[in-house]
């Protein structure tokens, strides 16, 4: 596929069909990489990677299973700690 470089106010960009967008799931945001060695932009749509979380934590804590797993003392006469 071909597409034309617009501009489009002081910027520049080009025209990609919705249907492709969609199937690509990039419906609203994407990472844009520049690999300046090849000459080239990949675009990847953005990953939420935290999506979710705020109810499954809430679930967690309507459950009571929100507990700390390591635990939260350090012990300051280790010998191996630099400070």
């Amino acid at each position: 596929m071909t597409a034309k470089i617009i501009s489009i106010g002081n910027s520049k960009g080009i025209r990609i069909p919705n249907n492709i967008l969609k199937s690509l799931d990039m419906v609203s945001e994407v990472d844009i990489i520049v690999n300046e060695e090849k000459k080239e932009l990949l675009l990847r749509p953005v990953r939420n990677s935290r999506k979710g979380w705020d109810k499954a934590f809430k679930k967690m804590n309507e459950n009571d299973d929100d507990q700390l797993l390591i635990d939260e003392t350090i012990d300051s006469d280790d010998k191996d700690w630099q400070w």
